[in-house]
């Protein structure tokens, strides 16, 4: 990352719009290479609007990848028939029992037949997906789960509405991960957490809403069913329909050859048996520190989430509170761990997943701890909803990790481990625990001034905060790869958003960063964008990375100074962060509490296109040293000048004797340019990007059209002649730096 020189003028204009998807990369590479490089499919680099909610364009952009969308909608239709089957064979199992105890039993019993097979099949099914062709076994196992729904209500038999239901989740073990380890190949890497939160949110929120409000319309029909359809009642109408949507979803998947995995690929697994590949699933997970933290993490969290769970109506009853009670308190689970996969990534958005992990469940530990010691049905809501924003944010980061990380070879029988252990987890937990409850029983403790009820939902409470604080620690031990920055400066520093509503509180200014490759021109619109400010009657500060402090400039003569090709690639990126660290303390923080209008050639993003995706440092590392630096400081805007590497390198080349980044390789620069379409795209609302090869007047109109916007509300001041002369032309501080 350095300073560009001025562009050529005259050049032709590639596009009208300002903000679009990046010219020249729908061409190259293919979408398989893009896949591989970080990239995306070709078809689906579109940016959203800059205006846009970031949480909304993510998805939309995630929504744009045409596989994963239809992956998606097969995925929301099989959701919507299981819950949907759910209730129907519940309902069928309760109707086929006279008795009210047979009933009970009867419920159960589907109930245990459904958590069973996991724990019995899990790790099996998951070194099936990752040997065998996953867009066949998704299409099969659909297949297969349409006959088995549909023989039910045919067979109307309480034996084997059993058989049936413990067929049908092993097959949805595998299933599940076949789709799991699937998803990962389509989309890039930055693009799994908000795929992750649509599947679900999709999964936990809208279609069993959705398959409740259909088994009660089927329900409330009743006998006009019959009439319409004799022998067939509104539970077996509801079980019909459900075993089609896994038939419509069978036919989405088998149009879906992106997801079959690496059998389809032509790459061969040689050289391990079956079962050498179940026991190297598990190997693996005990031998790496970031799966065995994970699994740790999230089998002791569900074991405290299955605490809760058992304890919930005896809870619920201490507090005075009835079934109604329990009904707000379980509801309340859900609503916090909605919010949590939702909202939790934006507001730790900087934060390392693996850090965010383990600091989510150990968040969530701490509340449920508090949670035993509440004494009122309102607290204990307040505390319900933030324990599942925790758990939501722990789940979705775990999730994430699992897709991001796991190399698609083993990523099927990782699924599969953790998906059998938290469901041995939650059996365990929930068969347990009221036995606990019941052997502490009830008692109260007087120490003079107020009497403490001490009962068994209580302490086995406070128990399960204890373990999910201590599951959390060791998660993060395990996970957390010696980072440079310290946690707690790293979490200050995460949740510090230094945004413009922030600073206008303070009195503070705006900050305007200019990024892009190579000769793209980012100079002369900084030069020109601080003298419509001026005429304005903004005062503004123009400044640059590397170089901008005394300090900086010794660092700019190494990292720039073809002599010093033999830099390692993280040394050459802490050199950076050193010279951001100086630079936000002596320039940008000043000019900033000051009120001024702040425009930067390069700030953080620089760092991560060129270190992180140019020097391949893994991009967490790089952002993380990068934000530490900075305390938090974040542009209120970007603008992005993008210009095909070709012609970027072809402007700086010309112009004088290449540096060490412009001597590097046009693939590196490649790499560059796709790295910041892709940070343009996870964050719409604060990037502007424009194809550097308009003209400097078209260019100039629309990065000033996008900044009006931005000074609503900050005062135009009257600067004194003699800083206008101490500030350069116009105002404003120009240094230069070409």
């Amino acid at each position: 990352m350095h300073a560009d020189g001025l562009p050529p003028a005259g050049l032709p204009t590639v596009r009208d719009e300002g903000v679009a998807s990046l010219a020249g990369l729908h061409d190259e590479p293919a979408d398989d290479e893009r896949r591989r490089s970080g990239a995306g499919p070709a078809e689906d680099d579109e940016l959203g609007a800059p205006n846009a909610v970031s949480l909304v364009a993510k998805l939309r952009a995630v929504l744009r990848v045409r596989d994963f969308r239809k992956l998606w909608l097969s995925m929301s239709l099989s959701s919507f028939g299981d819950w949907l089957g759910l209730l129907a064979i519940t309902a069928t199992a309760t109707s086929l029992v006279d008795s009210f105890a047979g009933k009970n039993y009867a419920l159960g019993a589907v109930l245990l037949f459904r958590l069973l097979p996991a724990i019995l099949m899990g790790p099996l099914a998951g070194a099936f997906a990752d040997r065998f062709d996953r867009r066949k076994t998704m299409v099969v196992t659909d297949v297969l789960r349409f006959g088995f729904f549909a023989s039910i209500p045919l067979v109307d038999n309480l034996v084997w509405l059993f058989i049936a239901q413990f067929i049908i989740e092993a097959l949805s073990l595998f299933w599940i991960p076949a789709k799991d380890a699937a998803v990962p190949n389509m989309l890039r890497k930055d693009q799994m957490e908000p795929a992750n939160q649509l599947s679900l949110v999709t999964t936990y929120g809208l279609t069993p809403v959705l398959a409740a409000a259909v088994f009660a319309l089927l329900t409330s029909i009743g006998g006009g069913v019959s009439g319409m359809l004799p022998d067939v009642n509104e539970v077996d109408l509801a079980l019909y329909l459900n075993a089609l949507t896994f038939l419509v979803a069978a036919v989405v998947i088998w149009n879906l050859p992106s997801i079959s995995g690496r059998r389809a690929a032509g790459v061969q697994i040689t050289g391990e048996s079956f079962l050498g590949s179940l026991r190297h699933g598990f190997s693996f997970a005990g031998h790496t520190p970031l799966v065995r933290g994970l699994v740790v993490g999230i089998t002791g969290a569900f074991v405290a989430a299955g605490v809760v769970i058992a304890t919930g109506q005896a809870f619920a009853n201490a507090l005075g509170g009835g079934q109604a009670a329990y009904g707000l308190l379980f509801g309340a689970v859900f609503i916090g761990l909605g919010i949590g996969i939702a909202l939790g990534p934006s507001v730790a958005r900087d934060l390392a997943r693996e850090r965010l992990f383990g600091v989510a469940i150990v968040g969530a530990g701490v509340v449920v701890v508090l949670l035993a010691c509440a004494f009122t049905l309102w607290i204990a809501l307040l505390l319900v909803v933030l324990m599942g924003f925790f758990a939501g944010i722990a789940y979705l980061a775990g999730f994430t990790l699992l897709g991001t990380e796991i190399d698609d070879a083993i990523r099927g029988r990782t699924f599969a481990l953790v998906q059998s252990l938290v469901r041995a987890a939650l059996i365990l937990s929930l068969a347990l625990v009221p036995f606990g409850v019941g052997l502490l029983g009830q008692h109260q403790v007087d120490v003079g001034a107020f009497v403490f009820p001490v009962t068994g939902e209580r302490i086995m409470l406070l128990l399960a905060g204890v373990l999910a604080v201590g599951v959390g620690v060791v998660a993060y031990r395990q996970m957390d790869d010696g980072r440079p920055v310290p946690l707690v400066a790293d979490v200050v520093t995460a949740l510090r958003r230094d945004t413009t509503a922030r600073r206008r509180l303070a009195g503070g200014g705006v900050l305007i960063a200019f990024e892009g490759g190579e000769g793209a021109g980012k100079s002369t619109q900084v030069k020109r964008l601080q003298e419509w400010l001026a005429q304005e009657g903004y005062v503004s500060r123009a400044t640059f990375e590397p170089g901008a402090t005394a300090s900086g400039a010794g660092i700019r003569s190494i990292v720039l100074d073809p002599a010093s090709a033999g830099l390692s690639p993280r040394a050459e990126a802490l050199l950076y962060a050193a010279d951001r660290a100086q630079h936000v303390h002596d320039v940008l923080r000043p000019a900033l509490d000051a009120g001024e209008v702040v425009i930067t050639d390069r700030f953080v993003d620089s760092s991560l296109a060129y270190q992180g995706a140019g020097r391949t440092i893994p991009m967490d590392d790089v952002r993380s040293i990068s934000r530490w630096a900075t305390q938090g400081l974040q542009p209120d805007l970007t603008v992005l000048l993008d210009l095909p590497p070709e012609t970027g390198l072809a402007r700086a080349r010309g112009r004088a004797t290449a540096d060490r980044l412009e001597a590097e390789s046009l693939d590196f620069h490649q790499r560059v340019r796709r790295t910041f379409a892709a940070l343009a795209e996870a964050a719409p609302d604060r990037y502007l990007v424009l194809d550097a090869g308009r003209t400097p007047d078209e260019l100039a109109a629309a990065i000033q059209a996008r900044v009006s916007g931005l000074l609503d509300g900050l005062p135009v001041q009257t600067v004194p002649e003699e800083k206008r002369a101490a500030r350069g032309p116009r105002g404003a501080t120009a240094q230069a730096h070409q």
